[in-house]
């Protein structure tokens, strides 16, 4: 079986023999076989390449002798031909493809049926190009799983001190390959927002803008046409001024640039230093970014990543604001009968108007806002300190619901003080009473005023004083029947009785002089 040898093996043979070099010499320095040398020499005198000039690469390369294609064997899987191409058509896997074939009786192997399916639908590989940046002008960001570490740090009194799984968040410069990582054990948007606060930081400046994956903390719907950000994400952003660019979905290859950064922090950073504590790790893992990741030479740039930060890129970022993003959680929340909305434990009020609808909730550090189903502000409350709390505006409520909630001794006190002082004196009377608890009845008398003014409703409480009659029915009655304008000598008259005030047994028995019903 003759093949052909490579280019430059041939030119060599072919410059040899231009010098008068014996075929044995030839076969011996270039270790093969003298038929071969002979084959070649036939082939230069019948092109005439022995003499004259030597023709260039494209001339010489156009005269080679064809290469003769060794007898193939035929497949064992041969037969199986068209099914396996309507297989391959169905997208239908090479391992299932090989089952189904041993079902019907194949005995051949599967490497058999797989070097078939890849000749009869052979992977093209696909032409890419290398995307690189101007000073400033991008950011790459990716998590990576990194194992297990020790959450346990002296100066975060929350640590758990167990071993949770942890994640390295990486954000690189696609300019200068400055790298920032930070060790976390979520991937929360509360732990997301973080650390682009402290990478943003690190760096002292804004780039133009930041290309992620699709994680849930930044992408809310990954769709490649319209991608839905985050909406706290999307206040992120515009506090800082940089644009979000989206990978699309399942292609890590969009931001080469922090996936081979993420690669280099577990080879480099973690590889052979054993279990670390999560606090441990963060504090080493800055340094190393500055020492080690900084001054290597890179691989592309073939520069070193801190060099060209510092003397070129770090005057083209954006100005970091005066203030950090204070982190702004949203959600959806039904307002319930009592007029107030239930968000992480504590009670915020909203307009009544609304009850039973889905009101949009945006709280940060300070301050909870609630909107309107149009993104309209219609209540700003304190941020709570603790679950449970609960906070009322007044007006949120209904305003026949007031008088009853607000009512208490002080106000009811406050309120007859203003009405004058027989009605003041009259609910003190009542109030400091024992057994039954007045303060209900005496909201109900000092609503009279609004009836009947208070002008008469302090002359029916000095009646009712006068007359040693202390109740909110007597104080009622007078007005109803203005009885407070008459001389103090008139008896207030009292509607005649219709019935007896006594059962008649109890008649019959006095009657009969019987004493036992007494």
């Amino acid at each position: 079986m003759q093949r052909r040898l490579k280019y430059m093996d041939i030119r060599e043979i072919l410059r040899r023999l231009r010098e008068n070099h014996s075929d044995r010499r030839i076969a011996k320095d270039l270790n093969i076989n003298r038929r071969t040398v002979k084959r070649y020499r036939d082939w230069a005198l019948a092109e005439n390449l022995l003499t004259g000039e030597l023709p260039d690469h494209e001339t010489l390369a156009a005269k080679l002798p064809p290469e003769q294609v060794p007898p193939q064997n035929v497949s064992s899987a041969e037969a199986y031909r068209t099914q396996i191409k309507q297989w391959l058509d169905e997208k239908v896997r090479v391992s299932a493809m090989y089952l189904r074939m041993q079902e019907n009786g194949y005995t051949g192997s599967y490497s058999s049926v797989l070097r078939l399916a890849r000749g009869i639908d052979p992977k093209t590989p696909e032409a890419v190009t290398r995307v690189e940046c101007q000073p400033g002008e991008e950011a790459q960001i990716d998590f990576g799983y990194v194992g297990l570490m020790l959450d346990a740090d002296p100066n975060n009194p929350g640590a758990s001190g167990k071993l949770r799984k942890t994640w390295s968040f990486v954000m690189v410069l696609s300019w200068s390959r400055h790298i920032y990582v930070e060790f976390v054990t979520d991937q929360s948007i509360g732990t997301w927002l973080t650390c682009h606060q402290r990478a943003l930081e690190y760096f002292g400046g804004v780039p133009e803008r930041i290309v992620i994956d699709n994680l849930k903390a930044g992408i809310t719907k990954s769709i490649w046409d319209d991608p839905q950000l985050q909406m706290t994400y999307r206040e992120c952003a515009e506090h800082y001024g940089f644009l979000v660019h989206p990978c699309r979905p399942r292609t890590p290859e969009h931001k080469g640039k922090v996936e081979r950064g993420v690669d280099y922090v577990a080879g480099n950073f973690l590889g052979g230093r054993g279990q670390m504590s999560l606090g441990q790790a963060n504090r080493q893992v800055r340094q190393w970014c500055l020492e080690t990741a900084g001054h290597r030479i890179h691989g592309t740039t073939k520069e070193r990543p801190l060099e060209r930060f510092s003397q070129v890129e770090k005057s083209r970022l954006k100005t970091l604001p005066e203030e950090a993003y204070d982190r702004v959680i949203w959600s959806q929340h039904k307002l319930h009968r009592d007029c107030h909305l239930v968000f992480q434990g504590s009670y915020y009020s909203a307009p009544f108007r609304l009850l039973g609808q889905k009101l949009l909730i945006g709280a940060n550090t300070r301050q909870v806002r609630i909107y309107n189903n149009k993104y309209e502000l219609i209540a700003t409350h304190d941020r709570a300190t603790r679950p449970g709390e609960r906070h009322t505006h007044r007006d949120h409520l209904p305003p026949e619901k007031l008088a009853g909630l607000e009512r208490n001794r002080p106000a009811l006190l406050e309120q007859a003080a203003g009405v004058g002082p027989a009605t003041l004196k009259l609910v003190e009377t009542l109030l400091a009473s024992t057994g039954l608890d007045q303060l209900h009845p005496m909201g109900r008398l000092l609503g009279l005023q609004a009836k009947y003014t208070p002008q008469r409703l302090e002359a029916a409480c000095q009646r009712a004083l006068d007359y040693d009659d202390l109740s909110y029915k007597t104080v009622k009655r007078i007005l109803a029947q203005n009885l407070e304008t008459q001389p103090q000598g008139i008896p207030v008259e009292l509607p005649p009785a219709r019935t007896f005030a006594r059962p008649l047994a109890e008649l019959v028995g006095s009657l009969t002089e019987v004493r036992s019903w007494n």
